[in-house]
């Protein structure tokens, strides 16, 4: 199919930036929400989305820890946060 390398090479080298971006060394994911009712975590993100507020959603994790008989579903949200020390448009540490 004409085209397919372009598109599979552009989804690669877009998994290598995001990589780079929240590789360990640049940053941490902080937990903003988690609760175990599915109900109470779509009304969050309903919330979310219409409030006003600016958010980077390429920067945010969406887990959905999934529960067996002993331990429960969790939904987590968490953001990337960046290290104080790092300016954010250099590359990873080391490069």
């Amino acid at each position: 199919m004409p085209g397919q390398r372009r598109r599979r090479r552009q989804r690669r080298d877009e998994r290598e930036r995001a990589a780079a971006r929240f590789a360990p060394e640049t940053g941490h994911w902080e937990v903003l929400f988690e609760t175990q009712d599915a109900s109470e975590w779509r009304a969050h993100m309903r919330r979310l989305r219409s409030s006003g507020t600016r958010i980077d959603w390429t920067a945010v994790r969406m887990d959905t820890l999934c529960g067996r008989l002993v331990h429960p579903t969790v939904y987590r949200l968490s953001l990337f946060v960046p290290d104080a020390d790092r300016d954010p448009r250099q590359g990873p540490a080391g490069s």
